[in-house]
């Protein structure tokens, strides 16, 4: 099957980017962390309309409750790799069925000191798209596929503060904020793509006050309770 050319821009930008772009914490020879794998998978919903997913994390979580994130969790001995861990703990989040995923690239591991985890960001296809849903409403409020259209559109970005001092790129989509790890990867990789349009970066806004954090920074926001970065 051919890819839609807004896919293999994606895919060429993935394959080329590097660390800094998408987080200032660099995975360093020594560095020791829990493993852990987040899924970036993009779709089309309509023809022409390309998605990416998202979850909206459980309000009654004990941490980074009502966040939004990649679906995502820590890599198990039986996984064998970031890759499996990625589709498996989608799966298990949102009920997709990861025989219907392509995966396309692999991006830089990222390392999370405050919670000594090493994420592998995974790009994927959704080939044959199935129904997604909240499947363990103990972690998972909602789910959501977000149009890139409404990612890239000005009137939805921003920058948002947190009260640690942490600033950076935000999206304010489908009654939802994607800030943190998610919002800084997303944006990296929509600009190494070519795909975002200018947006007014002198506007800022603190983080939504039922998604805030005790412990924040820039480079390494916090990792869900399973072991899955988060935010």
């Amino acid at each position: 099957m051919r890819w839609p050319d807004w896919l293999q821009r994606l895919v060429t930008a993935a394959e080329q980017i590097g660390v800094g772009e998408l987080s200032a914490r660099a995975v360093t020879e020594g560095v020791r962390g829990r493993e852990s794998a987040v899924l970036l998978l993009f779709g089309e919903a309509e023809a022409g309309k390309p998605d990416v997913l998202l979850i909206e994390r459980a309000h009654t979580l004990r941490s980074h409750a009502g966040q939004p994130a990649f679906p995502g969790g820590g890599v198990e001995p039986g996984d064998g790799g970031p890759v499996a861990a990625a589709l498996r703990e989608a799966a298990e989040e949102t009920g997709l069925d990861p025989s219907g995923v392509d995966v396309l690239a692999v991006l830089p591991k990222l390392w999370l000191p405050p919670s000594s985890h090493l994420v592998t960001p995974v790009l994927a296809w959704w080939r044959a798209p199935t129904p997604v849903y909240a499947a363990d409403p103990g972690e998972v409020a909602s789910v959501h596929r977000v149009r890139l259209d409404d990612l890239v559109d000005p009137d939805n970005r921003l920058v948002v503060r947190h009260p640690s001092g942490y600033a950076g790129p935000a999206f304010a989509v489908n009654g939802l904020v994607v800030w943190g790890f998610t919002a800084g990867i997303l944006s990296a990789v929509l600009d190494a793509a070519g795909m975002s349009r200018p947006w007014d970066r002198s506007r800022v806004e603190p983080v939504p006050q039922d998604t805030r954090t005790a412990a924040m920074s820039e480079a390494a926001p916090q990792a869900h309770d399973r072991g899955a970065p988060r935010s």
